[in-house]
């Protein structure tokens, strides 16, 4: 009897798809999953590098108490601005990649070039390369030298406003050419809406701005969610952090430690996500009842 006879389809099945996930289990478990137990057993020691050897110093929590408490500055002195900056760079890149790709849903010649542009520099564009654009000052606006908006922020912004959207103004075209993941995901979303629901829209006689606000914008939400989780992880890993770039060789065990706060805001945040994800469904649901 062959082996394949004595096997069930189930068994088959799973061993298949075992095959199949094997080289990414493989490549987690050697390449993410040590690295990160590794940098965690770091932050809780001294690394000092000598020319034989590294030598470990256990410290217990010295690092992240230096961090929190002793040295604040290290930690937020950069973080709340970014926060800020936040703030306001996520609703500005929500809202252009859904209006972007509401319009590039719509039949027009070149459609496809015009989509085609709009996720061209996520190809193309390396980290290094946007951190070079903005250093040269190529993300800003050119109305913003003009109006001299500037110098209005700041006499009458306070300061720790000021600057955060100060930033945001400078790399604003950058921060919508790099939405092109966002634009394709509404635009993906938008595709998913049955046309018949429209077209019962129009017979009904509702115009394009109702029809917008009652199956459209509805019709996205999950879509929304998930881009909000996407731009949420994609700032805190932007280039231009400042946290990150704090995150060196210098001294490993506080960079550890660094790191993994920061890994904990950032889990905190897609955790809030979530739980606002999770309230509007239901919330959508109920409404649907």
């Amino acid at each position: 009897m062959k082996l394949t006879d004595r096997l069930s389809t189930s068994t088959l099945r799973k061993l298949e798809g075992s095959m199949f996930i094997a080289p990414w289990i493989f490549g987690f478990f050697a390449f993410v999953a040590y690295p990160l137990g590794y940098s965690l057993y770091m932050s809780f020691f001294q690394v000092r590098i000598t020319v034989n050897s590294v030598v470990y110093t256990y410290v217990g929590f010295k690092n992240y108490k230096e961090i929190l408490v002793s040295n604040g500055s290290l930690l937020y002195n950069d973080l709340f601005p970014f926060l800020r900056e936040s703030a306001m760079m996520i609703p500005i890149i929500l809202v252009f990649s859904l209006m972007v790709a509401i319009l590039l849903n719509i039949r027009f010649p070149a459609r496809t070039l015009f989509r085609i542009v709009f996720f061209l520099p996520v190809i193309f564009s390396s980290g290094q390369i946007v951190q070079e654009f903005i250093n040269q000052g190529e993300g800003s606006l050119m109305i913003m030298q003009a109006l001299k908006i500037d110098a209005y922020l700041h006499d009458y912004v306070p300061e720790s406003w000021a600057k955060p959207i100060q930033t945001v103004l400078g790399s604003f075209v950058l921060v919508l050419w790099y939405s092109g993941v966002q634009i394709l995901i509404f635009l993906a979303g938008r595709q998913t809406l049955s046309p018949s629901m429209y077209e019962a829209a129009r017979i009904d006689g509702s115009t394009p701005w109702n029809t917008f606000w009652k199956i459209t914008l509805p019709g996205l939400v999950p879509y929304m969610f998930l881009n909000l989780m996407y731009t949420v992880v994609d700032l805190f890993t932007f280039p231009s952090n400042p946290i990150v770039s704090k995150v060196n060789t210098t001294n490993y065990g506080s960079s550890s430690a660094l790191a993994w706060i920061y890994f904990s805001i950032i889990l905190l945040f897609v955790g809030l996500t979530l739980l606002l994800y999770s309230r509007v469904d239901k919330a959508l649901a109920g409404s649907r009842a």
